[in-house]
């Protein structure tokens, strides 16, 4: 793969209308691709979900296929399995997205989003064999799967599926030992089989732009004129074995950042590393209810309440302020509308997850925040 490790993400393009994802601003997105071009960068990603079904790689045809030549960029696109289900859905969908794309063949092509779950499935209907049939007709480059699970998980899936070339990974400085993504723990398994990494969400889906105030002075005062974009970026792409770093720009200012980060790409230093587990620490001491995710709370809640879960939103919000807020109310309707999880709200104050507590949180009183700033 180029070195050059700055990849285009297209599923947070610029719009012409702001409330619908739909209403891509096409104009922009050529210019952006084309400084992209001609700064020396060449991967776009994309998938059939982004901005709604199809309009993302639609975009990448009017925008780009249409208008560069075919040995100028690389493409990565998706086998998607919240819309791919059944082994005879395989060949249509993959057609449907090299015609959208405006293409003939996919550089790289992914697993979209795998996790246990989607283990099981892709395996039930072929999609292992599906992609290895469409590489060996030449519709296809190189193999590889993003991930969204434990690190127990994607060692079970290297274990099983050695062919799999790459592995996308939500990685950055955050969720670096966070419990639940996992990122060292599973950028150390892609290591262990020999795997390159692609990273996704290095600035956490803009977060780490949105950073507490006390954090913001230490990276400002160690370095004046770098964006707090530029530290994030910096950080995931000086791991040994990421081959790409995936930035979802909106806006031309976005990208004239990103260029100036990896033009001329310089790894983190000694000092610098430090600086950031100082940043990492400020923004998680921001936390306000001190779970542990150890989950003896949820066991035999007659509401069936996801505590832990609703509990790390809250967390979320408390380090992240208002941009975090709309995320977490999302993230707490796929638990509640979704997966079929009790409202905090329907809380009965039976007081049986307080007993459970080994942090003896109050539970309870916490819910209660909980229902006030989601259910809002």
């Amino acid at each position: 793969m180029n070195q050059k490790k700055l990849g285009f993400g297209l599923m947070r393009l610029p719009l012409t209308d702001p409330a619908d994802t739909t209403k891509i601003d096409y104009e922009q997105v050529k210019q952006m691709a084309d400084r992209y071009l001609e700064a020396g960068f060449h991967y776009f990603d994309t998938a059939a979900p982004y901005h709604n079904f199809g309009n993302s790689e639609i975009a990448f045809r009017e925008c780009v296929a249409k208008r560069h030549p075919r040995d100028s960029y690389t493409l990565t696109d998706k086998l998607s399995f919240f819309i791919v289900q059944k082994a005879e859905e395989l060949e249509g969908f993959f057609a449907g997205q090299l015609e959208r794309c405006g293409v003939e063949y996919f550089d790289y092509y992914l697993l979209h989003a795998m996790n246990k779950e989607r283990l099981k499935l892709a395996e039930q209907i072929g999609a292992f064999d599906f992609v290895q049939k469409k590489k060996a007709e030449g519709k296809i480059r190189h193999v590889g799967f993003s991930f969204h699970d434990k690190a127990q998980v994607l060692e079970e899936i290297l274990t099983r599926h050695p062919e799999m070339e790459y592995v996308q990974l939500q990685l950055n400085y955050v969720d670096w030992e966070s419990s639940d993504v996992q990122s060292r723990l599973c950028y150390e398994a892609a290591v262990r089989h020999g795997k390159q990494v692609l990273v996704m969400e290095p600035v956490k889906g803009g977060l780490l732009v949105n950073i507490p105030e006390e954090a913001r002075a230490v990276l400002q005062q160690a370095a004046p004129k770098a964006s707090l974009a530029s530290w994030a970026i910096r950080f995931a792409a000086s791991l040994p074995n990421v081959a790409m770093v995936l930035s979802g720009m909106s806006s031309p200012e976005q990208m004239e950042d990103n260029l100036a980060t990896m033009r001329d790409f310089q790894p983190l230093t000694e000092e610098e590393e430090q600086i950031i587990q100082k940043v990492t620490g400020i923004i998680l001491s921001k936390e306000t209810i001190a779970c542990t995710g150890c989950r003896y709370c949820v066991d035999g809640c007659p509401q069936k309440i996801a505590i832990p879960d609703y509990f790390k939103l809250m967390n979320d919000i408390a380090k992240f302020g208002d941009p975090q807020v709309q995320r977490s109310k999302m993230n707490y309707n796929h638990f509640t509308d979704r997966l079929g999880m009790g409202k905090a709200s329907a809380c009965i104050q039976c007081g049986q997850c307080e007993s459970h507590c080994p942090q003896h949180l109050p539970i309870i009183e916490s819910l209660k925040d909980v229902a006030k700033t989601l259910e809002a």
